[in-house]
């Protein structure tokens, strides 16, 4: 956009940077401030149903309040559009049971026990030009979360002392356009759902903050190989890029290979 106003010619570019109005300054956030949250997700599942006009995001929260967990329970989410909520199968009413923020969504009358906390929310990945969260690139879903795009995806903590377990994230994507489905963790399992799409299922059995959450729905090529482990057990290895660098990938591989092998040696953590 910048280099567009050059186009005018210095007249045009005066006139931009008197239209263009000063960023706002960040907010300054201090440690002495923090406070640990009333309630907390403990784990969570995900759908992310992929559709070429708008994704459908599934979520299911199963939250835990703390020993003295009183108000409102406060989500952060950004550009999403509310279809359903509801707790523990009970359908939610907006103005008494939850109230939507310029922040995101406010819970109001909560259970005093663990609860789970479903919502439907559609998202448009191919208007999102923030790069932030699930956005469509070169012809592919990808998300980037760090530091705070988890909350384009769902209703969520979306903050770093919060660290959920990830129990089943299932991506559902045209199969001829997006053949190759990937998330955090472990690929538990895989299908086709008929009308030529099809879904991949992924688990990660270590807690995790919102902001490491990845996927990718897309066509890449990709290289296979295997590690074993130090008390002999073999894992798969999978590197992916564009077709067109796939000849590159045995140096990502390699390193891969290496770095494990590095965890093992120095700290005896094994995959």
């Amino acid at each position: 956009p910048r280099l567009a106003v050059l186009r005018g010619g210095s007249s045009a570019l005066m006139m931009s940077t008197a239209a263009v109005a000063e960023p706002a300054a960040p907010e300054e956030k201090f440690r002495k401030d923090y406070q640990p949250p009333p309630y907390r997700i403990d784990s969570l599942t995900l759908n992310f149903d992929i559709h070429e006009e708008e994704t459908l995001v599934t979520s299911t929260l199963n939250i835990e309040p703390s020993a003295d967990a009183a108000g409102a329970l406060e989500l952060d989410g950004e550009d999403l559009s509310l279809r359903s909520i509801e707790i523990d199968g009970k359908a939610l009413v907006e103005g008494s049971d939850y109230k939507l923020t310029s922040d995101g969504l406010s819970l109001l009358a909560l259970p005093v026990a663990a609860f789970k906390m479903t919502t439907v929310v559609a998202i448009k990945p191919q208007d999102n030009t923030q790069l932030s969260g699930l956005y469509k690139s070169s012809g592919m879903y990808v998300t980037q979360c760090e530091a705070e795009g988890f909350r384009r995806i769902t209703y969520f903590q979306d903050r770093p002392d919060v660290m959920a377990k990830y129990l089943d994230v299932r991506l559902e994507a045209d199969k001829a356009k997006y053949p190759l489905l990937l998330s955090n963790g472990n690929e538990v399992s895989q299908g086709d759902c008929g009308n030529g799409r099809h879904w991949a299922s992924f688990s990660d059995p270590f807690r995790k903050p919102s902001y490491l959450f990845a996927a990718v729905a897309g066509d890449l090529g990709g290289i296979e190989s295997t590690f074993t482990t130090m008390s002999g057990r073999e894992v798969r290895l999978a590197v992916w890029s564009e077709h067109e660098n796939v000849d590159q990938l045995e140096w990502s591989m390699e390193s891969l290979k290496q770095s494990m092998k590095w965890d093992e040696d120095t700290y005896g953590r094994e995959y």
